[in-house]
């Protein structure tokens, strides 16, 4: 049973923060968090993920970037991950984690979810829905 997962990307300010809402509002009776590996610490998310998250009626316009630590990783029972190079981080700094450390989109044939970090709106919302797709599969395989 999973009672914490967390989902990490890089800044924690784009890609986590709407998976980290999608997720709350699939999974609503499970602690989800974000966390980036090389976070933005203190910075909201940023204005085109939380236009394209409110689009979805959910709102992550309080979050503020955190940057993924022992504790984080010890108290997650799943660490969901956008690329493999963040698996591969995680794996390599915190001890432990090789079995619990997956992409969001490892039941789409390992599909990658590609940053839109300092591009349009519309590069958020092709990210936001990647991070739906995946985050659909790992819903229904944790409720199951």
């Amino acid at each position: 049973m999973f009672n914490h997962i967390l989902i990490v990307c890089i800044g924690n300010i784009c890609r986590s923060p709407m998976g980290e809402g999608l997720l709350q509002a699939k999974l609503p009776d499970i602690t989800i968090s974000s966390a980036g590996i090389s976070a933005l610490v203190g910075y909201p998310a940023d204005p085109h993920s939380v236009a394209v998250m409110r689009q979805k009626s959910i709102d992550i316009s309080t979050h503020l970037a955190r940057q993924i630590d022992d504790e984080m990783v010890a108290n997650a029972d799943l660490i969901l991950t956008m690329e493999k190079r963040h698996n591969k981080y995680i794996q390599s700094k915190f001890i432990g984690t090789r079995g619990k450390v997956h992409l969001i989109g490892r039941w789409l044939d390992d599909r990658e979810i590609a940053d839109p970090v300092g591009r349009d709106e519309r590069a958020f919302s092709i990210a936001m829905a990647n991070i739906e797709r995946g985050l659909d599969v790992w819903a229904e395989k944790i409720i199951s």
